[in-house]
């Protein structure tokens, strides 16, 4: 416990989910919130109730990665926890993890798993014929509790920074999505360990967490996610085979996108309109080289 931090970046989080967040982490733990702004709103609040909190701001937006890569640069630890904001722990998560630490010497990331939902995968390969096998044992509960994957998802990931030559460990030329993906794949290639683990349990509460009340910031925040989807899909994809394979993997998504966004346009159904554009004007950004620089 006294050899890991956890790492949180926050932006514009609600109190309620970050607070059921903090509330979810053992009080042992040194937590280090990184607020992607000026300005951090619940600081007073929060200190007075956690004593085990330290915060920062970045100035700005950063986006996942580089907040991350920025928050790790004042860790003092040999382990790191990345946490999203909008994920809380289970009961027996800080117990399991020191297990983990101990037992499992030799790994660069354990991904964590989900308490309820049974929908999206914490974890697989980039080979279609092994992650669909990975699936299926996976729902049949045929794997150890402990099991070496590719990819684990970024919400929740154990590092050992030991294993790790910077704490620059993102491509900050991501803003959004595909982080995570892009860093396992660069473990894999060095012949290093990415576990799942099933002792680490968590609850990701997931997209609406970062939807308030505003309606038109929540629609721009909407537009941001669709547009650096896309755009994160195509360089990932370029970065880690080559722009042919990109291509050709996006070409279906890019056209639907194109003729969806014009469908939607000559219906008059707006918000399905936006989110195609979004998604259409993010991929041909990617296509053209640009860098991943709008924020709405």
């Amino acid at each position: 416990m006294e050899n890991l931090t956890v790492v949180i970046v926050t932006f514009k989080t609600p109190e309620k989910i970050i607070l059921d967040c903090l509330r979810s982490i053992s009080p042992e733990v040194k937590v280090l919130i990184v607020e992607n702004s000026e300005n951090f709103n619940l600081k007073d609040k929060i200190l007075s109730q956690f004593s085990n909190v330290e915060l920062l701001c970045t100035g700005k937006n950063l986006g996942y990665g580089c907040a991350n890569n920025y928050g790790m640069g004042f860790v003092k630890t040999d382990y790191v926890l990345i946490l999203n904001p909008d994920v809380i722990c289970a009961n027996d998560f800080f117990s399991n993890i020191s297990e983990l630490i101990l037992k499992t010497q030799n790994f660069s990331i354990i991904g964590c798993q989900y308490l309820h939902d049974d929908v999206f995968m914490p974890a697989g390969f980039f080979d279609n014929k092994k992650n669909n096998k990975f699936i299926k044992d996976f729902r049949n509960k045929n794997i150890e509790s402990l099991f070496k994957v590719e990819w684990v998802t970024g919400c929740s990931m154990l590092l050992d920074l030991k294993k790790f030559k910077t704490k620059e460990i993102f491509d900050q030329n991501f803003f959004l999505y595909f982080e995570e993906f892009d860093l396992c794949k660069s473990i894999i290639k060095d012949g290093k360990n990415v576990y799942t683990s099933s002792k680490l349990k968590i609850h990701h509460l997931g997209f609406k967490s970062s939807l308030g009340n505003n309606e038109i910031e929540n629609q721009n925040t909407i537009n941001v996610k669709d547009w650096h989807y896309m755009w994160s899909s195509f360089y990932f994809y370029k970065k880690n085979y080559s722009y042919a394979y990109a291509s050709i993997k996006l070409l279906g998504k890019f056209l639907r996108s194109l003729f969806k966004m014009i469908f939607y346009s000559i219906t008059f159904k707006k918000v399905l309109k936006n989110k195609y554009l979004y998604r259409f004007l993010g991929l041909l950004n990617s296509v053209m080289g640009r860098p991943s620089d709008f924020r709405g």
